[in-house]
């Protein structure tokens, strides 16, 4: 008989595509539309998150080939055969600080939104303590159990987005996409950059290698799973500004929200679809913290063997608690968010493809 398909603990390419969808998707969909708009004054807006996406699917392409000629290998051991244990060690434990940073953004995030939309008389210390103990609690388990639970919110959050774009097909006004391609071609260059920082997500590959079944695979599956993100993206775009315009656009702190406040059901069944939205994209978001806090300690633990799961947990706890206090205004928080995006795209990017060609080179192959 074969075995129960969830009995094991290793994940599959369907377990990697919604993954790499969740990580990439989770807070950039919020902002992305203001972020966009306030560079480009224009609809033309969408070729800079087309080129951004695309070069995400390069570098996408990139981690995942460097993981497959590494089979069961993480980032530590893929330096140690390429560039030697000490590079390694700093590589590797700059990865983990950027991992953390990233989860104190996040949870800041979800803090800063959740006090605008529905906790509005909650202290955002108490939202961002709360949410960071139910992080620890997640990463307590098997890392298996986080792609589980990536592939059960995965098609909510799809289906939510679209419910949300369907419910304001009578708010869309073409006339608000107009003019096209008026923005010069260096400035979209630009722009794609900012586009690119949403991006970001896909580099948790790099210690995820040891648990999948066929890393081969792993090139399709993730580059597919931020294929969906950035078209997912596009259309967020496009209905933003085709609901608000774009001056109104890029002036909203968080468009995609505004867009579920623009929700009228008959009969009055969604009288606050917005708060629906957001609880759900809360899942989205905890997706994405819980699985970089999960990837930073298994950084930590790759370079620290002797050191337990749980400690670590509990012992990054308040280091992460100060980092999201921080930041003390939403300009913060946004500056925040830049020097870790630029992190990204150190780790993410620059990183694994210099340790590609670098092992393609010297002729450097793991074996599972």
């Amino acid at each position: 008989m074969k075995s129960f398909k969830y009995g094991d603990q290793e994940i599959d390419s369907y377990e990697v595509f919604a993954s790499v969808a969740n990580m990439v998707l989770g807070f950039g969909v919020l902002s992305l539309p203001r972020s966009i708009i306030q560079k480009t004054n224009s609809v033309d807006g969408w070729i800079s998150i087309l080129i951004g996406g695309v070069g995400a699917i390069f570098f996408t392409w990139i981690v995942a080939k460097l993981i497959s000629r590494f089979p069961k290998r993480n980032l530590y051991d893929i330096g140690r055969s390429v560039i030697g244990r000490p590079l390694a060690f700093l590589i590797t434990l700059m990865f983990a600080v950027y991992m953390l940073a990233f989860v104190a953004f996040e949870t800041r995030g979800v803090a800063s939104i959740s006090r605008l939309y529905l906790f509005d008389r909650t202290p955002i210390e108490i939202v961002c303590l709360v949410f960071l103990l139910v992080l620890i609690y997640g990463v307590s388990g098997p890392s298996v159990a986080l792609f589980r639970l990536n592939t059960l919110f995965l098609p909510i959050v799809i289906m939510l987005i679209f419910v949300l774009l369907l419910m304001n097909i009578s708010h869309f006004d073409i006339h608000n996409l107009m003019p096209f391609f008026v923005t010069d071609w260096r400035e979209l260059l630009i722009t794609s950059k900012e586009s690119a920082f949403s991006f970001l997500g896909f580099e948790i590959l790099l210690f995820y290698n040891m648990i999948l079944t066929k890393p081969k695979q792993a090139v399709k599956a993730s580059t597919l799973g931020v294929l969906v993100s950035l078209v997912l993206y596009l259309l967020v775009f496009f209905f933003s500004v085709g609901v608000f315009g774009p001056e109104v656009t890029a002036s909203t702190l968080y468009p995609t929200e505004e867009l579920a406040k623009q929700v009228e059901a008959p009969g009055g069944f969604f009288e606050r679809f917005e708060s629906i939205f957001f609880s759900v994209w809360v899942l989205t978001l905890y997706n994405s913290a819980v699985m970089a806090l999960d990837v930073s300690l298994s950084a930590i633990e790759a370079v620290f063997s002797k050191v337990k799961r749980t400690a670590l947990a509990i012992g990054v706890g308040p280091i992460l608690y100060l980092a999201m206090m921080q930041p003390q205004n939403i300009n913060e928080i946004q500056l925040f968010g830049d020097w870790i995006s630029y992190a990204g795209i150190g780790m993410g990017m620059i990183v694994p493809t210099l340790l590609l060609l670098l092992s393609m080179l010297r002729g450097v192959k793991g074996r599972a």
